[in-house]
């Protein structure tokens, strides 16, 4: 009897590792992040390699927190190209989905870091590999596989990407797949602000999870009050499961249809605040891919964003995106410490 037991939870758990899978899509690229912080792009004296993109972060750091999770995109056929997807294969993350392109380069970014760890960014994407992921190479059972598919608008800007990303989608949807939605606002990417608002806000209403910053809500809505729960209540829509607005260090604030409120942030030293929100993104969906039941509970949803608040903050005590993400055991580490 104890071995027929023993037996059905394992195929539960093997189950529950299939149905548990955050399938993240679009860019991955190099940041190029200046070793001395204050300093402008030309006075830099020099930088460190770091793997980055958003939709790549996320995937990493749900795997490094312990959940299962795979990543859908394009890089360049060439030694970067090769070094994100060995990155991916290192971190146990599903690279089934990534594809090389013979004829554009992988994308890169260089950042660099204001005195408080704050970031600008310029790309070299002319066009990046990224940028030309066409739908006849999703891989579609992928998709349908996963318990949340998650995406930015990076790959909204430009075809053939952008139908790449719509069609993949919408594949999710229709199989009962959670849409979660980060727009990771990068404007220099965009034509025009204007674009950057009509392309954000043209999937805005099919996500059923979406997480935005401050500055993202004042540009959404043309400069108005971030911290007003009205003006954040306009960007909810409908279908949306949560919209959580994360505001740095301070932490983060929730709405769903039944409640709202605030869970505080985690302080401590910045050092380099990129891939913070991707970090804090991988916090929540890790835990609501297990069970996404959390959203009906306020209670077990703000221990689940506390988890996620701590996920962003220690990723801000490192340089670079990828190599800072915090295991499980850290975050739980940190958590556990007593206040001085």
């Amino acid at each position: 009897m104890s071995i027929v037991k023993a037996y059905a939870g394992n195929s539960e758990l093997q189950e529950k590792a299939k149905s548990s899978l955050v399938v993240c899509f679009g860019e991955m690229l190099i940041d190029f992040v200046p070793t001395t912080n204050g300093l402008s792009l030309a006075e830099a004296p020099a930088f460190k390699k770091a793997p980055g993109g958003a939709p790549a972060n996320v995937a990493v750091g749900v795997s490094r927190l312990g959940g299962s999770s795979a990543f859908i995109g394009k890089v360049g056929e060439d030694e970067f190209g090769y070094m994100l997807a060995d990155i991916l294969r290192q971190n146990n993350v599903n690279s089934e989905g990534m594809r090389f392109d013979p004829c554009a380069r992988t994308a890169l970014a260089f950042v660099t870091l204001k005195k408080d760890g704050e970031r600008e960014f310029m790309f070299y994407r002319n066009p990046s590999a990224d940028m030309l992921l066409q739908e006849s190479e999703l891989d579609f059972d992928l998709i349908k596989k996963a318990k949340i598919f998650h995406y930015g608008s990076i790959s909204l800007i430009t075809e053939p990407c952008k139908s790449a990303h719509i069609a993949a989608a919408k594949a999710a949807k229709e199989a009962g797949v959670l849409l979660s939605y980060d727009p990771n606002l990068r404007l220099p990417l965009w034509p025009s602000a204007e674009s950057a608002r009509e392309g954000i806000l043209s999937i805005w209403d099919t996500a059923d999870i979406i997480k935005i910053s401050e500055e993202e809500i004042s540009f959404l809505t043309q400069g108005d009050d971030p911290y007003d729960d009205n003006v954040v209540r306009k960007l909810y829509h409908p279908n949306l499961k949560v919209l959580l607005v994360t505001e740095g260090p301070e932490g983060c604030r929730y709405y769903t249809k039944e409640f709202n409120g605030r869970v505080k942030g985690l302080k401590v030293e910045a050092v380099d605040t990129t891939g913070a929100g991707d970090a804090f993104v991988a916090g929540i969906l890790s835990q609501l891919a297990t069970d996404t039941t959390l959203l009906q509970d306020e209670k077990r949803l703000r221990d689940a964003l506390c988890f996620a608040n701590a996920c962003g903050a220690l990723t801000v005590t490192e340089r670079g995106a990828i190599p800072a993400l915090p295991t499980k055991e850290a975050v739980l580490n940190t958590l556990l410490k007593p206040v001085a």
